[in-house]
């Protein structure tokens, strides 16, 4: 299942060139002087790229004007290298929510870093950015692949984690203290964009240290990245829900069940799920605004038809309801009202007032879903997202994220991938396949 991309509406200008033409180019630290000790695979040249866009017409424009169109640096082993591997100390954080696949990537980055270059010094910051800030008492964790050996078959993070901004000159102090040459942030939007801040501190210092973001969004909303670690995971156990919630609704007469999913500013998890378990009557998304009224009417109509019917709402669908209460999180994000819980009580009001019986169960495996362990898929991609970074680190690149790009591994710019929210399209591919998949109404 590959999720659907869309170009975002408005770029930053700070990562475009002013032609509008994007730019992919990745900043390095200098030039890359030492013959790497990584041997046994096919080293990537540096002028191999994979091109953005996807579609015939708008790359035969480029080549018309006589532009080559934008594209994405290809990830994977270089043949020579920016650090000395014999001096090198790195450094990993993980940042924000939890999500299936941390322990993956870390162990990854980790065993690529000892086995496959040599690096006998790698730190683990724990607790997020509060890690790298000596006031915080959180002391750094010397890792090993003997001490992250196993740590792939649990969920959660090894290193902890928490959200919030931290001072971003106590954070490089410490990168300088250690002489960590690459930090490794796992992270989503919030966390990439204190890597950046990080990556230009230290440029502000002179300092050789490198930072390389591993997108880490169960909700599969950062930009110009086909998919993020966790989401395939996320949908195959939000399947799960679904079909439990189809099961207590058919069972009972005006059986309604009611899921509530991830998904605070992108339905991507809330749409694939709603694919993959075709059980489901009605689709809620944020990117999609829908009338409660509208939603009790349709619902009534299914339910005097069918008896039984399953709702799919993501997390963040109920933004476009006035006066719904917000609130932000410790990272600065909007924190929307609980949609689920809001619906769940207004279709109990509606049907009370009607006179007509209703069995509602409504059931929220938010918490479920996020803190388990990657799947099998889920495994070997963060696998190789986490070799894929280290690699990125040892040629001296900076300032970017490991991301996948039309089934290929690429190096995206920080500043492009946090330039805004992917989400989905409401008159695109995938929303066009849920409608016709649940037969609801528009809304």
């Amino acid at each position: 299942m590959i999720p659907e991309t869309a170009l975002p509406r408005h770029l930053n200008e700070s990562v475009q060139m002013k032609s509008g033409y994007l730019d992919f180019r990745i900043e390095k630290l200098g030039e890359c002087s030492m013959p790497s000790p990584f041997s046994g695979m096919q080293f990537i040249d540096d002028r191999r790229r994979a091109v953005y866009h996807r579609d015939l017409a708008d790359i035969s424009g480029f080549f018309r004007s006589g532009k080559e169109p934008p594209a994405m640096e290809l990830a994977g082993p270089r043949e020579r290298i920016f650090f000395d591997p014999s001096d090198l100390s790195c450094g990993i954080v993980t940042c924000g929510g939890l999500c299936p696949g941390l322990n993956d990537v870390i162990r990854a980055i980790v065993i690529s870093l000892f086995h496959h270059y040599g690096v006998k010094t790698v730190y683990g910051f724990q607790y997020g950015f509060e890690g790298l800030v000596l006031r915080c008492g959180h002391k750094p964790l010397e890792l090993t692949p003997q001490s992250v050996a196993g740590i792939n078959k649990f969920g959660g993070t090894f290193l902890g984690s928490s959200r919030g901004p931290q001072d971003v000159s106590e954070m490089t102090d410490t990168l300088e203290r250690l002489k960590v040459g690459i930090l490794f942030a796992i992270g989503g939007d919030g966390t990439l964009r204190g890597a950046q801040a990080i990556n230009d501190e230290a440029r502000r210092r002179k300092l050789r240290t490198a930072v390389i973001g591993v997108p880490k969004t169960i909700d599969n909303d950062i930009s110009y990245i086909d998919r993020s670690f966790g989401f395939l995971t996320a949908v195959s156990e939000a399947r799960k829900a679904i079909a439990s919630a189809h099961s207590e609704a058919y069972g009972a007469r005006n059986g309604v069940g009611l899921v509530k999913l991830m998904g605070r500013d992108s339905g991507f998890i809330a749409a694939h799920s709603v694919l993959s378990e075709n059980e489901v009557n009605f689709c809620l998304i944020p990117e999609v605004p829908f009338s409660v009224e509208n939603l009790l009417s349709a619902l009534e109509e299914r339910l005097r038809r069918r008896s039984h019917a399953v709702i799919v709402v993501a997390e963040g669908a109920g933004r476009h309801i006035p006066g719904g209460p917000r609130e932000c999180d410790a990272s600065g994000n909007v924190r929307y009202g609980d949609i689920g819980l809001y619906l769940r009580d207004r279709i109990k009001e509606h049907f009370a007032g009607i006179g007509m019986s209703l069995n509602m169960k409504y059931i929220d495996p938010s918490y479920i879903i996020r803190s388990v362990a990657a799947d099998a898929n889920d495994s070997a991609f963060c696998l190789l997202l986490g070799h894929n970074a280290v690699h990125a680190g040892m040629t001296g690149r900076t300032g970017m994220v490991v991301g996948n790009w039309a089934g290929r591994f690429t190096h995206v710019p920080i500043r492009l991938a946090v330039s805004e929210r992917k989400k989905i399209d409401p008159k695109g591919r995938v929303w066009s396949s849920v409608l016709a998949a649940t037969g609801q109404p528009a809304m």
